[in-house]
């Protein structure tokens, strides 16, 4: 199969590239970015993405801005890049007849992660108020008893609820996805990674995640710097896993009917907490320990951890890398 890769010099997208060619495929790399063989241009451009489109049976579409971002003057950048790149590809796609489309999703969509009330059941956790984190009352309360919820696992059934502008911004590029495979029917899949680490992560900026943030302290010699008190659960996933799930998807678009469009969680199946991320970091790089700071951002969610079922249910893909592994390797790599 001949598969056009959007972001493909990208962390994700480089790690795509190798399992597809792996497995056997053509891969055409579109990317603002050099790479050997690969088209640069802006996926915004209808005349570079028609041209990358030529002769292509699917599409893998990689490419995005990414992070919680600084502030809403980040918004039309978010906006730009993730949402009208994704509507002049799909356009594209329809005029030139590629009719099945890997989307590389994110778990923000879903805003807070699923909770329980020992008293009322599963319920939705408010947003947090600034006073409360000012105060250091981290978890969410439920919305009518107010007493602590208990966090479980999210479900790709449970309704969204994007806090930020990135996470609005991967929402919709969601919708695009499912209203162009109906309008043409066409197949699509939407990867909603969870929290992607491994070799080549980005790493000093301000759009770098967590785990960027807390190896790029410790090669200076500085303890990673915690947020709230560390025991925010996450998923953390291996992007070698996250690259086979795209393997998997892409290979289920061939018996999909026209009009399928379906969302899959990528994840570890593993829950750790923020700050076990940075002890292992700490531990697997000789460095200083955490230092668990109390501050926060207003846009970030408490808890939010994979139920990966599906995929691997339907798409008979699991998860290779396990955490303790991941975090050595990624502890050594060399980017």
């Amino acid at each position: 199969m001949k598969v056009l890769l959007t972001g493909g010099a990208g962390f994700i997208g480089t790690a795509v590239a190798r399992t597809l060619l792996a497995a056997g495929h053509e891969v055409r790399v579109l990317d603002n970015r050099p790479v050997p063989g690969g088209i640069v241009g802006d996926v915004r451009d209808p005349a570079v993405v028609a041209d990358a489109l030529r002769g292509v049976d699917a599409v893998c579409h990689q490419a995005a801005k990414v992070g919680l971002g600084v502030d809403l003057d980040d918004a039309p950048d978010y906006v730009g890049c993730n949402d009208l790149g994704t509507a002049v590809l799909l356009a594209a796609m329809a005029r030139a007849g590629v009719g099945r489309l890997v989307l590389a999703g994110s778990m923000v969509v879903y805003g807070e992660g699923r909770y329980d009330c020992a008293e009322h059941g599963r319920v939705g956790a408010p947003p947090r108020r600034y006073a409360d984190l000012e105060a250091g009352c981290f978890e969410p309360c439920c919305p009518r008893c107010g007493a602590e919820l208990k966090p479980g696992l999210v479900d790709e059934d449970a309704a969204t609820d994007p806090r930020n502008v990135y996470a609005a911004s991967k929402l919709v590029q969601e919708h695009l996805a499912s209203a162009w495979s109906r309008a043409c029917g066409g197949a699509a899949v939407a990867l909603r990674y969870h929290n992607v680490y491994g070799p080549g992560l980005p790493r000093d900026t301000p759009y770098a995640g967590v785990a960027a943030l807390f190896r790029s302290a410790l090669a200076r010699g500085e303890s990673p710097r915690v947020f709230e008190d560390g025991a925010q659960r996450r998923d953390f996933v291996h992007v070698s896993d996250v690259a086979s799930a795209n393997l998997a998807a892409l290979a289920s678009l061939d018996s999909r009917e026209p009009g399928f469009f379906r969302a899959y969680n990528v994840g570890s199946g593993e829950t750790h907490t923020v700050g076990d991320l940075a002890e292992a970091l700490a531990a697997a790089c000789g460095g200083p320990e955490p230092e668990v700071t109390g501050e926060f951002r207003l846009g970030d969610v408490r808890h939010i951890t994979a139920d990966s079922r599906r995929l691997r249910r339907e798409l008979g893909w699991a998860p290779k890398v396990a955490f303790a592994q991941g975090m050595a390797e990624f502890s050594r790599a060399a980017d």
